[in-house]
């Protein structure tokens, strides 16, 4: 496969499943935001840990007087000027799939296009609550829809692969940023961890990733800060865990690996995280600092994001 092939592939992925990442944290801040002033004392920033988990803060500063509802969602859903908006990313995927149609089954294009199609929709609209609710859980379907669509119609040769690779390394980005956003952010600094805002908001970050029900089938008690990060980590049989995420990755690498007839550091980078999150125990990482692992965990995927980059895609 050319490294061009290769390339629009895995950023066509990661750019869906970023574009169902915002929807998620759009859904999760008006969720925040409905409770009563009187949950935190009057202060809220759900805003602020929005743009946080988008990792957009420097972006937005310039192009907004202030961090509010209507600016953070407009900035986040719609907004030309950030490269991670909704209306960005269906736009980005759009033009990598078009750059590489003849790789994609009629399903998956058709839902890329029809995305990009319906968009057109949404755009320039004065969105009520309802509204903007009804957009975002499409956002969602469509990141559905595609994933649905490769697993079930691609051929597994190199081409599903390296979409597997796109997506197992934004969807571990992801759960890392809502995970360190939580903790370091959301929560007020005169609140105490434990009372009822913080078990709403570990809650709506459940919720937020789809694993509120698994968290009851895997623990069978209530929301634990502790277990809530064990399952969003540690725990393989979780989607978005890191561990999962990893094991798509390492799994796919060596496909990969196997081949071309050659590994690289990319196939190490990934097993060695891997490895280490398989040898971690969760009260060792709250012990050490949950911020602390969340943060280096990031710039590790970030440094196997850019030996596959320098392995493959250039």
């Amino acid at each position: 496969m050319l490294s061009r092939t290769a390339d629009n592939l895995y950023w066509l992925s990661r750019y869906v499943e970023r574009a169902e990442f915002v929807a998620r944290i759009l859904d999760a801040a008006h969720r925040l935001a409905s409770l009563p002033t009187s949950y935190g004392g009057g202060e809220t920033n759900e805003w602020a840990s929005a743009l946080a988990s988008a990792g957009d803060t420097a972006v937005f500063k310039p192009l907004y007087n202030g961090i509010n509802a209507d600016t953070v969602s407009n900035f986040l859903a719609f907004s030309p000027h950030n490269p991670s908006s909704i209306r960005s990313c269906i736009e980005t995927a759009r033009e990598n799939a078009r750059s590489v149609r003849t790789a994609l089954t009629t399903e998956m294009w058709d839902t890329i296009n029809g995305a990009w199609l319906e968009l057109r929709n949404y755009e320039g609209r004065d969105l009520n609550r309802e509204d903007f609710s009804r957009f975002l859980e499409w956002v969602k379907g469509i990141s559905l829809t595609f994933d649905g669509s490769a697993y079930r119609t691609m051929l597994r040769n190199d081409a599903y692969w390296f979409t597997r690779l796109g997506t197992g390394l934004e969807r571990a980005d992801n759960t890392a940023r809502i995970l360190d956003v939580k903790y370091q952010i959301l929560l007020p600094a005169h609140e105490k961890v434990g009372g009822s805002l913080d078990y709403f908001q570990w809650t709506t970050i459940l919720r937020e990733v789809s694993a509120f029900n698994a968290y009851h089938w895997v623990y069978r008690e209530s929301i634990k800060p502790l277990l809530v990060a064990d399952l969003l980590i540690l725990n393989r049989q979780m989607p978005r865990s890191f561990a999962n995420c990893y094991g798509m990755v390492v799994e796919h690498l060596d496909l990969i690996a196997d081949a071309y007839g050659r590994r690289g550091a990319s196939q190490r980078l990934a097993s060695n995280l891997l490895a280490h999150l398989e040898s971690e125990d969760i009260d060792r990482i709250f012990a050490s600092g949950l911020h602390e692992f969340v943060t280096a965990f990031i710039g590790e995927n970030n440094r196997v994001g850019a030996a596959i980059t320098e392995q493959y895609l250039v």
